[in-house]
């Protein structure tokens, strides 16, 4: 999840290199005894290895909000040829993408649980603007958005505690809007 408060790491060059050799068509055991045996620390088997690589991959991508560069690491294994161009660009591209901030303008689905879409969508909130303008300062908030429990609430102002910048930004942008003159 893109909000989590550890963001996933990147993994390694031995892990890498293993990683691109089995996207160029080595079997899973040949590219981890050859690049990181250290990966077998603990008693995975090698496919398990290489399965735990790519996870750390795409929990990666997905925490740049990149679920395109995701993808080639989420085909099933037998068709990892077919998409190596991609995985091998991907894994290009990963290490120099910034940990990405939130927006006033972007939508709760990029920032916020999977499980509490579907409630806020039901109340009208679509960005996190509109959640930010219903989240008053006050104990309880929740209660008025029916679906949405105490330990939702309690993610979401984790959420806005870890970004402080982005109430004020909405609350600026409401200012902003109602200053606005009417034009004819």
């Amino acid at each position: 999840m893109p909000n989590s408060s550890i963001p996933p790491s990147y993994p390694g060059t031995a892990s890498l290199s293993a990683l691109r050799a089995w996207y160029e068509g080595a079997r899973a055991r040949d590219a981890i005894l050859r690049y990181c045996p250290q990966a077998l620390d603990g008693g995975p088997s090698t496919r398990g290895a290489i399965g735990r690589i790519r996870r750390q991959v795409v929990g990666f991508a997905l925490s740049r909000h990149r679920a395109d560069l995701a993808e080639p690491f989420q085909c099933v294994a037998g068709e990892r040829t077919r998409h190596r161009s991609d995985a091998i660009r991907a894994l290009d591209v990963l290490p120099l993408l910034p940990v990405p901030r939130p927006l006033v303008s972007d939508a709760v689905e990029s920032w916020l649980p999977p499980r509490v879409i579907p409630v806020l969508h039901r109340h009208g909130i679509r960005t996190l603007a509109d959640l930010t303008v219903r989240v008053p300062r006050r104990r309880r908030w929740w209660v008025v958005i029916p679906g949405l429990g105490e330990r939702s609430a309690r993610r979401i102002e984790a959420f806005f505690a870890t970004y402080p910048a982005l109430p004020e930004r909405a609350r600026a942008l409401i200012v902003t809007e109602a200053a606005a003159p009417v034009t004819p």
